[in-house]
């Protein structure tokens, strides 16, 4: 990996210098100096900055940085944490984009394989195709919710940019992809044939409003999740401080953050990207705030709870539910209380998924489940499953 990684800045190694004791920055081990890197073994995350951002829709050239972020990040002090966090330092510009995405894949998959969990500073987020391409030799069928006012689908025909990259990742082989979900979207941010495509390749979207209402909604499809990236175009403007950003509606800190650690929770999830980063912030306000969406995401991972032993009965409670004419089947958890509907292996047609699956849901789908409605993302699953 070293070959594709640079150090972070004398800067952030002064500013490290003055620190308290107590604080991150005093606990990280950082990638200071060129050829040497964190030693890998006994870390859980690996910091990285990827500073790729040509295929922009908006881009002008110029540096990027993520110097604020990591400054803002060193200065929190840690909770009752038993993970340690090395700084691998960043992925500078390759040659071409495409040399920069694939040295992401490369360091994406050789962490994930000395089971670290990446946490991804990008600048474009169609980088996000190489932080999804690092699952290829996994050989299994992989989840990505992205965080995000916009589908991001864009015409698989044309090139990548960072507002249309998730076409490419459903045409080009390998076929990976069995779950794309959009947490946030604005409706007059996306045009109405993605909306539409969406629904035909029945994906999971949830618009922002409908998340302002309840965001605990979203908990069964982060802990679906493999892959989890956040445009920071999501966050209204006014939280960021954000001097590229274009709308004022959008997620708030306190919900941002909720969701942050819903994903660390996630006992699936084994990356996380926050993108669109690198223009300059013009509070330090948004800096922080960036710094606590992945504090939030660490401390979510500390608290995982591993409660998916289906092979042990004395860990939940199974409860069949007879709707038209078949039967759903639920599990609960004893241990987190947390739920699961089985989706069925169908012996005479080709399932994406080469064996039955326990899907993530809520305590009120087995409600309406007992009230003759069937989950929405059950069905969904299903017939993604079943091509």
């Amino acid at each position: 990996m070293k070959e594709f990684l640079s150090p972070v800045s004398k800067t952030l190694l002064t500013h490290l210098e003055t620190l308290p004791p107590a604080t991150l920055g005093k606990q990280i081990q950082v990638h200071a100096e060129k050829g040497y890197l964190p030693e890998l073994q006994g870390a859980t995350f690996a910091v990285v900055g990827i500073e790729e951002n040509r295929y922009n829709v908006d881009y002008k050239g110029g540096n990027i940085s993520f110097d604020a972020y990591r400054e803002a990040f060193y200065s929190l002090y840690p909770g009752n944490w038993i993970h340690n966090i090395i700084d691998l330092g960043n992925i500078q510009k390759g040659a071409t984009p495409e040399d920069s995405r694939f040295a992401l894949r490369e360091i994406v998959s050789e962490l994930m394989r000395n089971n670290i969990i990446p946490l991804i500073l990008g600048a474009g987020q169609d980088m996000v195709y190489g932080q999804y391409r690092a699952y290829d030799s996994l050989g299994q069928m992989v989840n990505m919710v992205n965080i995000d006012n916009r589908f991001d689908l864009g015409d698989a025909d044309l090139s990548i940019s960072n507002k249309s990259y998730v076409g490419k990742i459903i045409v080009n082989e390998p076929y990976n992809l069995f779950n794309y979900t959009v947490l946030g979207y604005q409706s007059f941010f996306n045009p109405p044939e993605e909306i539409a495509l969406m629904e035909k390749l029945y994906f999971d979207a949830y618009r922002l409003g409908e998340l302002a209402d309840d965001i605990s909604i979203v908990e069964p499809a982060m802990r679906d999740a493999d892959i989890v990236a956040l445009d920071i175009s999501a966050i209204k403007n006014a939280e960021l401080s954000y001097s590229n950003s274009e709308s004022p509606n959008g997620f708030d800190g306190r919900e941002i953050c909720k969701l942050s650690r819903y994903a660390g929770i996630s006992t699936r999830v084994t990356s996380f990207g926050i993108y669109e980063l690198g223009h300059p912030m013009e509070h330090k306000s948004g800096a922080m705030l960036i710094a606590q969406i992945l504090w939030y995401f660490i401390e979510g991972v500390n608290f995982r709870i591993k409660d998916e032993d289906f092979d042990n009965e004395s860990h939940f409670t199974t409860y069949i539910v007879p709707v038209e004419g078949m039967d759903l089947i639920f599990k609960k958890s004893e241990i987190s209380e947390r739920w699961w509907i089985e989706l069925p292996f169908i012996s005479n047609v080709n399932n994406k998924l080469k064996s039955g699956a326990l899907l993530p849901c809520t305590y009120a789908d087995y409600i309406g489940a007992c009230n003759q409605e069937i989950p929405e993302r059950w069905l969904k699953a299903r017939r993604k499953n079943e091509v």
